[in-house]
């Protein structure tokens, strides 16, 4: 997490996040009231944060990550909209307004990147295969337009026990544009305890151990695989010599 991100959960009275999120930061919160719920629970612990706040506790609603990013920085602003309280306009300090703040982290494409080399140094989509908030059917046709159009993809939420055929189904959309070699970068668990890194090619995704900590990165027609990194170059051989 970044600086401001650790600053932020000292100054909050109250958290509220996802069991396993909390887990994860427990020795920064002792002390403090914690809002903790399970998976598919989200509007009711960003609604409970939301009361906090207008009661006149802060309250830091975390996410893994970047809390824009796949996270609960949109719910917060739906849920405001919905119900419709005022809060303050960006850079103001509006005393009536609800105040709220969007500390930037570290999304997993980012440290996951950084673990295997630098395969998103050129043009990337990012697509969720997670179904339960997105029908199947769009997220077939995002795969469809990002493979066709060479961009590398970054996978997230690529399998869990209820969803275990659409990463192979990603796999296959993807085969259809690109060669069976083309690299591709699998992280699970970035920066933490059971952090693991694979490298593999498309045509042995299928194969790969994945489950819903782990993101996976899918080369385009340039990305390379050299001494064990993932590389995908943003062009500059093709303007300057390299090898002097």
């Amino acid at each position: 997490m970044c600086g401001r991100a650790a600053d932020v959960l000292k100054q909050a009275h109250a958290i509220a996040g996802y069991t396993t999120y909390i887990k994860l930061i427990a020795p920064l919160i002792e002390g403090k009231k914690v809002v903790s719920t399970g998976m598919k629970k989200e509007v009711e612990r960003v609604e409970a944060a939301i009361d906090l706040a207008l009661g006149g506790e802060s309250c830091a609603v975390v996410s893994s990550g970047d809390a824009g990013v796949y996270a609960m920085a949109g719910l917060v602003f739906e849920m405001c909209q919905k119900k419709d309280i005022a809060i303050a306009t960006p850079g103001t300090d509006d005393k009536e307004a609800l105040q709220i703040e969007v500390v930037p982290g570290i999304p997993a494409l980012a440290a996951g990147a950084s673990l295997l080399g630098a395969p998103l140094t050129h043009d990337f989509a990012a697509i969720s295969l997670s179904d339960l908030l997105t029908p199947w059917a769009l997220i077939q046709k995002r795969l469809e337009a990002a493979a066709s159009a060479d961009f590398v993809i970054v996978i997230y939420n690529p399998k869990s026990k209820k969803r275990s055929g659409h990463l192979e189904e990603a796999q296959k959309i993807a085969l259809k544009y690109r060669d069976p070699k083309t690299p591709v970068g699998i992280v699970t668990g970035a920066m933490r305890e059971n952090q693991r890194i694979q490298l593999t090619t498309l045509d042995q995704l299928h194969a790969a151990d994945v489950d819903m900590q782990t993101t996976v990165f899918i080369g385009n027609s340039n990305t390379f695989e050299y001494l064990g990194y993932m590389v995908t170059p943003r062009g500059y051989a093709k303007k300057y010599e390299l090898d002097k």
